[in-house]
């Protein structure tokens, strides 16, 4: 069953986000999933900084819409927190992209991504024990 509750609780961005219709439909996509509450915090006008990022240097993405949401449930499925997926264009990112795992397909961003570059924000839909299902790519 799919929780429609406090997970699914409506985001509140303090600038605009980036729209369906303002993103392109044909780019290179990896995945961030941030805390909604820290997303929505943010300067809008600024480059993106995750909260953990000053302490790691860089910025957790992951390739695949289900290994997105394999990787989020693994490490963040006990908390209750609303939860934002950003769609980075590796193409649009000015900072360095590092592939450092040996299957490719979790790149780390060296620098915080220029807002260009992220094309769509959108809530990731989580089920009752907190697992989150993969986003849809489609929504580009």
């Amino acid at each position: 069953m799919l929780s429609y509750g406090s997970r699914r609780s409506t985001c509140r961005a303090s600038g605009p986000r980036p729209s369906a219709s303002s993103a392109p439909t044909n780019v290179d996509i990896t995945f961030h999933g941030t805390p909604a509450a820290h997303f929505d915090s943010l300067d809008p006008g600024q480059a993106y900084v995750p909260a953990n990022f000053e302490r790691e240097g860089f910025i957790h993405c992951t390739d695949g819409e289900r290994r997105l949401a394999d990787t989020l449930t693994a490490y963040y499925g006990d908390q209750p927190d609303d939860w934002l997926v950003l769609y980075i264009d590796r193409a649009r990112v000015k900072a360095q992209i590092k592939y450092e795992d040996p299957e490719r397909v979790f790149p780390h961003i060296y620098g915080p991504p220029n807002r260009d570059a992220i094309v769509a924000v959108r809530p990731i839909i989580r089920t009752n024990d907190g697992a989150f299902l993969a986003p849809r790519r489609h929504v580009l």
